[in-house]
């Protein structure tokens, strides 16, 4: 089965077990965000280099080296897209799913604005996931549970944090969020080093639950960031396998700056 979306055809896998796991949300003014996520998964799905899609939308990501989709994502349209695993609680996994949470996450930036995919996507036969979205100054979370499309628009000038439900139980959640808490308590430094300091070390040294993490089967492969400006995105990709950086620009609604091997 094959599926497209903007102006190029890809193969659809069911092969669906993405863990995506930790996602930050931190505004810097207007217009202005960072925004990170801590992938953890198997190893050899983590992929080594940015991909870059030309057509209708241009896009940067990070391709899964499974089912071919990504897990963050952002275009030259002024969207950002962020997807984890479950919705509120683990879930009974199936053995086939109609569609790839990855390849869904890139059909997102078929549509004009956020609200367009959330009434007309069809989320039917999807893995339940949690979604973040970042489109021209909104800021939405959608979660899918199977059965219902939840949807919240958040406040852009919020801190936020999401953590997987299929990784993680609701009480690991909540310390999750005071860590986070703590982080911000008090805090001023709102810039990159400051907030990949939390990505990398936030926890209580349990390696089974920290924000990086490490339970053999499953690790933390990489830590992405996209920083938004009023004119551009910028994504950097922490490949932690490899202990490599790369780095992708983009001007809004132009070109692409350029990408560091």
């Amino acid at each position: 089965m094959f599926t497209s979306f903007c102006g190029f055809t890809f193969r659809v896998l069911h092969f669906t077990f993405q863990r995506m796991c930790t996602v930050t949300y931190i505004p810097k003014g207007k217009d202005n965000f960072i925004l990170t996520s801590n992938r953890d998964e198997q190893a050899a799905r983590s992929p080594r280099n940015l991909s870059i899609v030309e057509g209708d939308v241009q896009l940067v990501f990070p391709r899964d080296g499974g089912a071919g989709g990504t897990w963050i994502a952002m275009s030259d349209s002024d969207k950002v897209v962020c997807v984890l695993n479950g919705a509120f609680e683990r879930h009974e996994r199936r053995p086939n799913y109609r569609m790839s949470r990855g390849i869904m996450a890139l059909e997102f930036f078929e549509f004009d604005r956020a609200e367009d995919f959330f009434e007309r996507f069809d989320f039917r036969n999807i893995e339940p996931f949690t979604m973040v979205t970042y489109d021209q100054g909104n800021l939405y979370e959608l979660r899918w549970d199977e059965q219902v499309a939840h949807i919240k628009e958040l406040n852009v000038s919020g801190q936020h944090i999401w953590s997987s439900a299929t990784l993680y139980e609701a009480a690991i959640r909540k310390r999750r969020e005071q860590w986070f808490a703590d982080w911000l308590e008090g805090r001023e430094d709102f810039d990159l080093p400051a907030i990949l300091d939390f990505h990398h070390h936030a926890g209580e040294g349990d390696p089974w639950n920290d924000v990086i993490m490490n339970r053999g089967y499953v690790q933390t492969v990489s830590v992405t960031s996209i920083v938004k400006t009023p004119d551009s995105a910028a994504m950097l990709y922490h490949d932690l396998l490899r202990e490599e950086l790369k780095q992708a620009k983009i001007e809004l609604n132009k070109n692409l700056i350029g990408i560091v091997e």
